[in-house]
């Protein structure tokens, strides 16, 4: 899958303020939710309950969180470049500034398996994370991040 397919535009956000774990994911239930048919508090719901298994901050300064929402119907993705570092209990001990949500339809297991692993062999790229962190604005990310889909 591209990802083109599950992020749009309108789902890319560039300088958001983070501050916290929480309040990222609370501020990404909103965000998303402004752009689709989802609720806020069941993204953030979701989200919260997803990182009490386990962190979804990988390395590097990169997040994936995400979930299974019983409203989803599509795989659907959110990118947002923080404004600062924010502590998100990564499995490298190091904070995070570049954030890929991403939700699916409750059924979609293989499909969200495939997608998380194509997310994070993406954003194991080096030039890419430092690409999407110099990034003036949202437009820009979206193209750093969709640059090169289907290769």
């Amino acid at each position: 899958m591209q990802i083109d397919h599950i992020l749009t535009p309108d789902r890319t956000f560039s300088g958001v303020q983070g501050g916290s774990k929480k309040r990222v994911l609370e501020l990404i239930g909103k965000l998303v939710a402004q752009h689709t048919n989802l609720d806020p508090d069941a993204i953030y719901e979701s989200l919260i309950a997803r990182e009490k298994l386990g962190s979804t901050g990988f390395g590097n300064g990169i997040a994936i969180p995400h979930c299974r929402l019983g409203d989803c119907h599509k795989a659907i993705g959110a990118l947002l470049q923080l404004d600062g570092k924010i502590d998100f209990d990564a499995l490298d001990g190091q904070p995070v500034d570049l954030i890929f949500v991403l939700l699916v339809p409750q059924e979609a297991t293989d499909q969200h398996l495939q997608i998380l692993k194509m997310l994070a062999s993406k954003l194991d790229q080096a030039d890419l994370r430092e690409a999407l962190r110099k990034a003036p604005d949202a437009q820009s990310l979206y193209d750093i991040m969709t640059a090169g889909d289907g290769s």
